[in-house]
């Protein structure tokens, strides 16, 4: 099916391993272990008192294990939904999770402070570029099934390297929470994606529209995808908190957000089927909101039941989002979503990012008690006051936005660029226009290239 102007043959061999020699030398060159991976630096810092179990490893490593399977498993699994686009959302999910985690690790390391001029990595880095990847594969979601894997590398070096900028801005210059990514992971990501796909707007898309759609099967895979990183998310917010009660406080009220998210997921997705059906795709995506919404205030005192109330709120928009905005979206703005992450990452995180500032504005020492400095770090320094606090918390969401939209559309037109063996109009969201295909497969695509759809359902049965 491929020809010259889509073969891999040569572009992704090249690309691949240009890069890997690349991040090779540069990590040879620029990267080290810290304090608690350094054989000499922890063995030299250990007294009689202080015991193995204390070395970072053991305390962020069962979340670490927690957001890699997010990472691979659940977003890889959760593209699955296409029909003939399998091997792909979980291949090209596996592919550009490889780089970018390792890029990731490089860029976050610049722009975080060098300690004498090299990169200290251990696990808490590990966690950090897990994160990164994820902003990246939410942005795949977009463009999933109308892009080349070379194409996917490539918006992945762009976005990493904007996504530790943006990440430095508000963690560091503005001292922003986001320990869960509402702003930093979920909305930049999904922002940047929807700037990537209008840039990328492709008219006669309806040409490979009948392998834009789901299956019995495929949709079963999917499920797999979201039950995942259900499960997971508490782990995805927790991760790099303070240890003790804020990692404690973040992991409850991600649990309950998600649960709360779930039942308005169903709740709508019934109310607004003219059947009172449920429909997949709000299942699959909807039921994961709630965890994105909790993300920025997650550390916060928002309680079990504000935890709740901004689950079902989450739920809610998403669903809304994928009966009535997503079609509006496309008809009048353009903006190809294929994965519908506006609805699932887009809203929801600002959402979160709202939910924080706004958390943030009504925190007291009387609520927080000594725990307010563990929480926001300004306190500390005596430069803290609540209404401050929650203004830069807004303040970071506009700058997220900003540089996520800005970044999409000089990627969009990077990506544009007629050398990446982009796939053509009519063999989108196609397995084996890249990759070796089984024969029983193979032979049904080539079937679908010679009859519309009303005859393959005729000669199906």
């Amino acid at each position: 099916m491929a020809d010259s102007s889509t073969s891999m043959r040569l572009r992704l061999p090249l690309l691949c391993i240009i890069l890997e020699v690349i991040l090779i030398i540069l990590f040879g060159t620029l990267v080290e272990y810290d304090q608690h991976t350094d054989a000499k630096l922890w063995n030299e810092n250990r007294t009689s008192a202080r015991n193995d179990y204390e070395n970072e490893f053991y305390y962020r490593y069962p979340s670490f294990q927690d957001v890699h399977v997010m990472i691979f498993v659940g977003f890889g699994f959760l593209m699955t939904f296409l029909q003939r686009y399998g091997f792909s959302s979980v291949g090209f999910n596996f592919l550009i999770a490889a780089f970018s985690l390792q890029w990731a690790t490089l860029m976050q390391g610049f722009v975080h402070g060098m300690h004498h001029g090299k990169i200290h990595v251990g696990v808490e880095s590990m966690i950090n570029a897990d994160f990164c990847t994820g902003a990246v594969l939410i942005s795949f979601g977009a463009v999933l099934g109308k892009t080349s894997p070379v194409q996917l590398l490539v918006m992945a070096i762009f976005e990493v390297t904007l996504f530790a900028i943006n990440e430095f801005i508000l963690l560091s210059l503005l001292g922003a929470n986001d320990a869960g990514g509402s702003m930093t992971i979920h909305t930049f990501g999904a922002y940047f994606g929807l700037m990537v796909t209008r840039v990328l707007y492709r008219p006669n898309l309806n040409k490979s529209q009948h392998r834009n759609s789901s299956v019995y099967h495929s949709d079963l895979f999917a499920m797999i995808g979201t039950i995942y990183l259900w499960m997971f998310w508490p782990s995805f917010n927790s991760a790099i908190t303070h240890h003790g009660d804020p990692q404690h406080r973040t992991a409850m009220n991600t649990y309950y957000s998600l649960a709360a998210c779930t039942l308005s997921t169903f709740a709508f997705s019934a109310l607004v089927n003219h059947e009172g059906k449920l429909d997949m795709v709000h299942i699959q995506n909807a039921a994961l909101a709630g965890g994105v919404a909790v993300g920025t205030a997650g550390e916060m005192m928002l309680t079990a039941c504000g935890s709740m109330i901004v689950g079902f709120l989450a739920g809610t928009i998403s669903v809304l989002g994928y009966k009535y905005l997503t079609p509006v979206l496309e008809s009048k703005l353009k903006i190809q979503d294929t994965c519908g992450i506006h609805n699932l990452h887009g809203m929801p995180g600002i959402l979160g990012a709202v939910v924080g500032a706004v958390t943030a504005a009504l925190a007291t020492p009387d609520v927080y008690g000594k725990g307010l400095e563990r929480v926001f770090g300004e306190v500390e320094t005596g430069q803290w006051k609540p209404e401050i606090k929650g203004g830069f918390q807004a303040i970071s969401l506009a700058v997220t936005l900003g540089m996520a939209l800005f970044g999409g559309l000089v990627t969009g037109f990077i990506l544009k660029l007629p050398i990446y063996g982009a796939p053509p109009d009519t063999h989108c969201f196609e397995d084996a226009l890249y990759w070796e295909v089984p024969g029983e497969e193979e032979g049904h695509s080539e079937l679908q290239e010679v009859a519309s759809p009303n005859e393959m359902e005729k000669l199906s049965s």
